[in-house]
């Protein structure tokens, strides 16, 4: 037990290890830029960076990098060796301020969107002090934002940063008001809940789909997929247990507190929950998670799957960003209380939130956008397409009464009562949960439930950091204003629910009538990427993000055509890779067996023995391998003819592509269980889910 808090957070240069090596003004000047977001004195990045050094040395670090998230949705390191040569030709130690503060990778060969054509190539990373440098593979990692020589910003840190910035100011407001002067900084916190599949590796690399794809993109439905309901938070098996320990110690050792781990409802499937922290922090956090997840997966001889759908028929792989408001004094504002009727001020945050999520719907949708996320939304336990608030019948009863000047009778404790008497009586939430939910308040944060496993957090914080930002700063400017600032407060919180609570809803979203009521009340029902995306450079929406500092014009035209083109390379991708497995993997092996089918059928045709079964089979494998051969074809056509402007040859990959991968898999899928299994070319769902 002492091992694991003595270990925990060994390889992070953190405030424990600043305050040993640092000077005490130094170490304070520091600490003031990480707590509270002030201007970082460049003066002292020469001991910022000995003392990093220093401490990177004792640990066994080799070289350092400048540690980036770019457009690309991972993280990129470009490693400088801390040897160098002294001018007597001896080797030296070298690392200083300015090696610290930036780095100048290539910037043409990241995504872009145009910002930087390829012959432009300088790009700059800058280092954010608020995020602690790590130790990873003998390398010091040290976290930075990623800029064009232009000074468009191309990573994902930045916007967050800025909007961090943002709902800090604009909270700090409404926070002052209600008498809390005594607050400076307010801080986004955000808990990504991780899903992931693990797989035997050697059955994984038999499988052209999962190696390129990181999906099945063929596979007839086994016996026995996730009906009975026994996976689920099930009895891990001895080699799993063993991968999850060994990444816990990996993770604390990285200073993420890696708290939860189970079973998940599909076969193979598994979750680990951090306990959370501030937003930036958390964005990082979520990286190495899903970095450590892979590389310790392979040392076990297993694979870790982020994709969000990689087994049709199966529940796939959500990231539920909890997020919520925290003050430099210790508050969480959106706990509310013992009463929350009684608590003004958590009802207008509340309010705030259910403004901005009903006004830019669009922006949540667009957060989860991505090719690999249209096949997760909309079934098997993952939220649908339609963004909607979960509050719970206490808080939604509680504000409707506001908005009706109704006096609310706030009920008492409830108790669960077992009915052993060995069991205490336990006392309970107010609200049940609602898994269908996009969007559901959790006793004291919120739940975004619709993000895909492999995205990153940081689009969905920056987005509900800015929105917020914005309701906040709208209600603040009443209440600065208002001669009675209870009555005003109250206003406030009933023309939202006037004006916005058509979002709220704590029914079953997966329902055709949900879907009915919801365009009824004009939500907006955005089933694809295609259809998502466009809504993120609509002109109010970049006029809400540019105007407050956060995405410049330019920034949100390229994130759009990045996220275009992603949409589009990743469904050729997964077409060419059908067309290969078909033609060169399925149509022989099927031909051969059908081969044997037929000679089969031919002696018994001589010995004038009844063959009706084989005859059958024979005639079912012939129509299939016909079938198979047209849908190759028709697969092949749908690619050769994409269209060469990005937004056409997106709608084409929607209406045309996609059928026809779905009809050559159907046909595919139908062969492999008529197929004798020893002549199927590789494994199938359930080798794949239940081989550990």
């Amino acid at each position: 037990m002492d091992s694991i808090t003595t270990n925990f957070g060994e390889l992070v240069f953190n405030d424990t290890a600043m305050r040993e090596r640092m000077p005490a003004e130094a170490y304070a000047t520091l600490k003031d830029t990480i707590r509270i977001g002030k201007p970082l004195n460049p003066d002292i990045a020469d001991i910022v960076a000995d003392a990093m050094k220093s401490w990177a040395l004792e640990k066994g670090a080799t070289h350092y990098t400048h540690w980036f998230q770019p457009l690309t949705g991972v993280t990129a390191e470009k490693h400088e060796g801390f040897l160098g040569c002294g001018k007597d030709g001896l080797p030296v130690i070298e690392f200083s301020g300015k090696e610290l503060i930036m780095s100048e990778p290539d910037a043409s060969s990241f995504p872009s969107g145009g910002l930087r054509p390829t012959f432009e190539a300088r790009g700059y990373t800058a280092w954010d002090p608020t995020s602690f440098a790590f130790i990873k593979d003998s390398t010091l990692c040290i976290p930075t934002l990623f800029f064009a020589y232009s000074g468009d910003a191309l990573d994902k840190k930045t916007p967050l940063l800025r909007s961090m910035e943002l709902i800090s100011r604009e909270s700090v407001r409404i926070l002052h008001l209600f008498g809390h002067t005594d607050v400076s900084h307010v801080t986004p916190t955000a808990g990504a809940e991780q899903e992931y599949f693990l797989v035997d590796k050697e059955l994984h690399d038999k499988r052209p789909d999962l190696v390129f794809c990181s999906r099945t993109l063929f596979g007839a439905k086994p016996p026995k997929g996730q009906e009975m309901e026994d996976h689920y938070y099930g009895a891990i098996s001895r080699r799993v247990s063993h991968f999850m320990r060994d990444l816990d110690r990996e993770l604390w050792q990285l200073g993420v507190y890696a708290k939860t781990e189970h079973k998940e409802v599909a076969p193979g499937q598994y979750e680990l929950a951090p306990i959370f922290t501030d937003a930036n922090t958390s964005t990082d956090h979520n990286q190495l998670v899903m970095e450590m997840m892979k590389t310790v997966a392979l040392r076990h001889g297993l694979v870790c799957i982020l994709h969000e759908k990689p087994f049709q028929g199966m529940n796939g792989s959500g990231k539920h960003n909890n997020w919520s408001l925290s003050t430099d004094t210790g508050m969480n504002i959106f706990a509310p209380g013992k009463s929350p009727k009684d608590n003004l001020q958590f009802l207008v945050f509340l309010a705030a939130v259910i403004k901005a999520v009903d006004k830019h719907q669009d922006l949540l949708r667009v957060c989860a956008a991505g090719a690999n996320n249209d096949w997760r939304l909309g079934g098997f336990e993952a939220p649908p397409s339609i963004v909607s608030i979960f509050l719970g019948d206490t808080l939604y009863d509680l504000l409707t009464s506001i908005e009706h000047k109704e006096e609310y009778e706030e009920g008492g404790d409830r108790i669960l009562e077992s009915g052993i008497c060995t069991i205490p009586r336990l006392r309970i939430d107010t609200t049940d949960r609602n898994r269908t939910s996009p969007f559901a308040f959790t006793g004291n944060k919120f739940e975004f439930r619709m993000l895909g496993s492999s995205q990153s957090i940081a689009d969905t914080n920056t987005v509900m950091n800015t929105i917020v930002a914005e309701a906040l700063a709208e209600f603040a400017e009443r209440l600065e204003k208002a001669e009675d600032f209870r009555r005003e407060a109250f206003r406030i919180i009933r023309r939202t629910m006037r004006e916005h609570k058509r979002i709220l809803y704590n029914g079953n979203s997966y329902s055709e009538e949900w879907t009915k009521e919801a365009e009824e009340r004009g939500l907006l029902n955005l089933r694809t990427t295609v259809d998502a995306l466009p809504r993120f450079i609509a002109e109010e929406n970049i006029a809400l993000f540019s105007e407050r500092g956060i995405y410049t014009r330019r920034e949100m035209l390229s994130r759009h055509d990045i996220s275009l083109e992603n949409y589009i390379k990743l469904i050729r991708i997964e077409a060419n890779t059908m067309i290969t497995m078909a033609q060169r993997m399925i149509m022989p092996a099927v031909i051969g067996y059908e081969t044997k089918i037929a000679e089969a059928v031919s002696a018994k045709d001589r010995l004038g023995v009844p063959n009706d079964a084989e005859y059958a089979l024979l005639r079912a494998l012939s129509d299939g391998i016909n079938s198979l051969h047209k849908g190759i074809g028709r697969l092949f056509d749908s690619i050769s003819n994409l269209p060469a402007e990005n937004a056409a040859a997106a709608e084409h990959c929607r209406d045309v592509v996609l059928p026809a991968m779905a009809a050559l898999r159907g046909t595919a899928d139908s062969l492999e269980v008529i197929t004798a299994k020893d002549a199927w070319p590789f494994p199938g769902y359930d080798e794949l889910l239940f081989s550990l």
